[in-house]
């Protein structure tokens, strides 16, 4: 497989959200700019928080026509547990965007998040232009939260 790269179309995939919905990454081609971020497992520390600001500040990527999408080798059972467990429990109640599960690790790998040992994804986020080319990759140690802000500083950059 080919090293992912900016300018290169994203590679597309079609896995189950939290309440058992397809998403397909390549739905939003021609709709809108995609926000991928991957993350390691649900129920981890540093997870919730960074998941939760991204849930709070979804009305500013709503208001750049960008949809949001999180990704982890978790299942989907695993997902809509977490989404449904309150947040002062640990959980992620109240997150409005898919969450999805890449339980044979296939898209972490295909994005070069995948840490073979102990089979769980690094923080990697992708911004993917509306015409599906990705435009930005970093790539985090999970012990590394990212911020909300300059996640949005960085769309705004992508779009102009």
């Amino acid at each position: 497989m080919a090293e992912l790269k900016e300018g290169m179309t994203a590679p597309d995939f079609e896995l189950q959200d939290q309440s058992g919905r397809p998403v397909q990454l390549s739905s939003f081609r021609g709709v809108s700019p995609v926000v991928l971020f991957f993350y390691p497992l649900d129920f981890t520390f540093v997870c919730p928080t960074e998941i939760l600001a991204f849930a709070d500040a979804y009305a500013e990527f709503q208001k750049r026509d960008t949809e949001v999408i999180g990704v982890s080798v978790d299942s989907k059972f695993s997902h809509h547990a977490w989404a449904n467990t309150p947040r002062q429990e640990g959980g992620i109640q109240g997150v409005n965007f898919p969450l999805v599960a890449d339980l044979n690790k296939k898209i972490s790998a295909e994005y070069g998040v995948l840490l073979e040992e102990p089979g769980i994804a690094l923080r990697g986020l992708f911004i993917i232009n509306k015409d599906g080319i990705l435009r930005h990759a970093t790539i985090n140690a999970n012990d590394l939260g990212r911020n909300v802000d300059e996640v949005l500083r960085l769309l705004d950059a992508v779009d102009y």
